[in-house]
């Protein structure tokens, strides 16, 4: 992530929940490691009213001006937490209107990756409810989202990252992640390659395996000289990818997944497994894209 986006900032969705302040906590302590400067993102999530005229207009600009009060006293606040716990780190705030998910993807086009929160939601909540934010900033962000989860979840020791690996380019673009991120927390790394069977099985369940192993092998291959200090530990293990990654997760200080792998219809932006990671995960989410792999919804929203 640093050597491809130099400066720019971790970008931040901030909760006007003063409770919920993991993922900003999260944001803070990855900038100092990074030494990396923190763009606080609340959005208002209501449209202007210019279309409205006479008494109701009037009444409509005085709910817009409180909604804008309010939503500065909640970045006055972030902005003191993340001083009070990162001194260190150079803060800049952003005030939008407009649907939070959609503020935060246009921009994540000038990001070093995304921070939100979330809370489990259910899938049809989470798909249908514009506050929801997880999903949709996952599917179509152009850098590396991290999904943080409420409340905060216990992690074991000696700390640990487990990565989902498929062979895919979106799978060898999070193992990169992964690499990164135990190396800059002193981690040990798990790189877990899930065979599923299929319903009408194979001839040579085996030889299938061995095939996992190898590109198990393959993907993690380099990385370990470039991160000498990482110690990994890869296997592959039998059963369902998103019940497999769950149960991993639980006392993980992360999830590194790509965000669509084999198997995969061509134009879904997330894939299945990394859904599934975003409502059932025990620990933070990071879903990573192939480079480059942004752009294009970029230019078409542009």
């Amino acid at each position: 992530m640093s050597g491809a986006h130099g400066r720019e900032p971790i970008v931040v969705g901030v909760d006007p929940d003063p409770s919920k302040r993991l993922a900003l906590a999260w944001a803070a302590d990855e900038a100092e490691r990074r030494g990396l400067p923190v763009r606080l993102v609340h959005a208002q999530g209501v449209p202007t009213g210019g279309y409205r005229t006479g008494e109701a207009r009037a009444s409509w600009e005085e709910w817009n001006r409180t909604l804008h009060e309010a939503g500065a006293r909640t970045l006055e606040e972030a902005v003191a937490f993340v001083e009070s716990r990162r001194p260190t780190v150079e803060v800049s705030t952003v005030l939008a209107e407009g649907e939070p998910a959609w503020v935060l993807r246009e921009e994540a086009g000038n990001a070093s990756l995304v921070v939100v929160g979330s809370w489990h939601l259910s899938t049809r909540r989470e798909l249908f409810t514009s506050a929801s934010v997880a999903l949709p900033v996952s599917a179509h962000a152009p850098c590396p989202v991290v999904v943080v989860p409420e409340p905060e979840h216990v992690t074991e020791e000696p700390p640990y990252f487990v990565v989902g690996v498929d062979g895919s380019p979106h799978a060898a673009a999070a193992v990169d992640v992964a690499f990164e991120e135990a190396a800059l927390r002193g981690a040990a790394l798990r790189a877990l390659y899930v065979w599923h069977p299929p319903l009408l099985g194979v001839l040579d369940e085996e030889a299938a395996v061995q095939k996992c192993r190898r590109v198990l092998s393959e993907t993690v291959a380099g990385r370990t000289a470039r991160y000498p200090g990482v110690e990994l530990h890869h296997e592959v293990v039998h059963g369902h990818p998103v019940r497999v990654l769950t149960e991993a997760s639980e006392h993980a200080l992360g999830l590194v997944v790509g965000t669509r792998g084999h198997g995969g219809f061509s134009d879904m932006l997330l894939g299945s497994v990394s859904q599934g990671m975003l409502h059932h995960a025990h620990c933070p989410v990071i879903t990573v894209p192939v480079r480059g792999a942004g752009s294009g919804e970029r230019e078409r929203r542009t």
